[in-house]
């Protein structure tokens, strides 16, 4: 009996054990999550709401019924759509929506303070083409906004609103940044005003079409329209990013959101207080990643580096030597990992200031010194000219494509530089059609030659190695891009 009541008491004991051990457990987990109650309470009167109004011509009755859906009369749907709803998907007009009359409709979005003495950031897509500009603060005190400069390669505008003694958010320091960071935004989604979203950082260095400029970080904080122009903070209530896009294939938010880095954003203030305008550095050529079949094409170890699709006419990269084919791994000394690397070194880099680069040339690895010059308003590609003849024809079974000179005409309207290439007339089944090539494609350089007819094609392509890639340059559509092409043993 004895016995049998002492193993009732270990028994118990070992359930107590067990339990608060499982408890701890939890209750450390439950703590290990982040609370933002604080964060929230100390920064979000730093952040502002920002809406437009501008002019527009009016539209029809029988637009508005073809652009909104159809919601009975006593859905809430309706009267939302009413206000949100306008072409672009950046908000809309106020809730008396079309009446056929001229009116002004309101962009929303967000903004915060970056200075006591009113100084606020925001987007560029929220206030672009705006009439008016009115900041709405915490307080609930509406102000006109002074819009002092805009750089929309960033996305980026900062204004100065009358007031003193403001509350301002803290910078922090994008560059420490960690995937897997937590991260909260504060914005007006929809209009929603100081509407809190948290999230961890799912990337850095992210690069979007036509965005060269800015390494977007990427998170999946939920971010929606209104949001655009708010600040994200990290746990220390430090200012790290400014929420810019969202991938989407709804209009809403799916996951995946993307924030300008601060350090980014507080150089392009700068520039804006001071001159009123944003210059970049500019090296002049036009890059695209190497893959792993590229990296053996060039007899790379592994794939890495931007590489060196096309050097425009009259820029610094040309002035300082760079050909078609380098891949440039290191800039000031900064490692290129992916081609997305390489534009905002050189654009955050002062105008004039000569720069080490190394390259990989032919399977060596060298160094050239560039000048950086300033980042033109546009490319200004010249076209040389060239007798017009008629255009020879080579047929290269080996790659299984046929193939003519470039006709004058085509030259100029395919905006070729230089005065080699053939056009792909013809393709078959084989390497040519594995690699990636088309019809209409323009062939520049075959394994690092430059092709300078359709004669000279045949002879380059009958010297290729067996059962080895080979970068092959191609101009398509405007644009210049490297192909891997491996030709087999005969």
């Amino acid at each position: 009996m004895d016995r049998f009541k002492l193993r009732v008491v270990l028994l118990a004991l070992l359930v107590v054990v067990f339990s608060g051990a499982v408890s701890s457990t939890v209750f450390a987990g439950t703590r290990s999550l982040p609370d933002f109650t604080q964060l929230v309470e100390q920064y979000a009167p730093a952040v502002v709401n920002i809406s437009t109004t501008q002019k527009i011509k009016s539209k029809s009755k029988h637009n508005m019924q073809r652009q909104m859906p159809n919601f009975p009369e006593d859905s809430p749907f309706g009267e939302w759509f009413k206000r949100f709803f306008d072409e672009d998907g950046r908000g809309s007009g106020g809730p008396d929506g079309f009446n056929g009359h001229n009116k002004k409709p309101q962009s929303l979005g967000s903004g915060f303070v970056i200075s006591d003495d009113g100084y606020v950031l925001t987007n560029n897509h929220v206030i672009e083409d705006a009439a008016k500009i009115i900041v709405r603060l915490s307080d609930r005190r509406e102000l006109e906004a002074e819009l002092i400069g805009t750089d929309p390669r960033s996305d980026l505008a900062l204004l100065k609103i009358k007031a003193d003694h403001l509350p301002v958010v803290k910078l922090g320091d994008s560059q420490k940044l960690k995937p897997g960071e937590w991260v909260l935004a504060i914005g007006s989604p929809f209009g929603f005003d100081y509407s809190v979203t948290a999230g961890i950082v799912s990337a850095k260095g992210r690069s979007l079409p036509r965005e060269n400029y800015v390494p977007f970080i990427q998170t999946d904080v939920a971010i929606n329209p209104g949001n655009s122009g708010g600040p994200l903070f990290n746990l220390d209530g430090e200012v790290v990013g400014i929420n810019s896009q969202i991938y989407s294939r709804t209009g809403g938010y799916m996951g995946v959101s993307f924030a300008i880095p601060i350090n980014i954003a507080m150089n392009v203030v700068e520039q804006l207080k001071a001159d009123g305008y944003v210059t970049r550095g500019w090296l002049g050529v036009l890059i695209q990643d190497v893959t792993r079949d590229l990296a053996e094409s060039f007899n790379m170890d592994k794939p890495q580096g931007a590489l060196v699709a096309r050097v425009l006419p009259d820029s610094p990269a040309e002035d300082a030597g760079f050909q078609v084919g380098d891949i440039v791994t290191r800039f000031n000394g900064r490692e290129i990992i992916h081609s997305s690397d390489l534009p905002p070194m050189v654009g955050i880099t002062p105008i004039k200031k000569k720069i080490p680069v190394e390259i990989i040339r032919k399977g060596k690895v060298t160094e050239i010194d560039v000048k950086i010059g300033e980042l033109p308003k546009a490319d200004d590609v010249r076209v040389s000219s060239k007798s017009p003849s008629e255009p020879d024809v080579a047929t290269s079974n080996r790659m299984g494509v046929t193939v003519t000179d470039i006709p004058e005409e085509q030259r100029k309207r395919f905006e070729i530089h230089g005065d080699g290439g053939v056009i792909v007339k013809q393709v078959q089944d084989g390497p040519a059609s594995d690699a990636g090539i088309r019809r209409g494609d323009i062939l520049l350089m075959i394994n690092n030659i430059d092709i300078k007819d359709a004669d000279h094609f045949k002879k380059a392509v009958k010297n290729l190695p067996e059962n080895k890639s080979v970068p092959v340059l191609v101009h398509r559509r405007g644009s210049p891009i490297f192909l891997a092409m491996r030709l087999p043993a005969e």
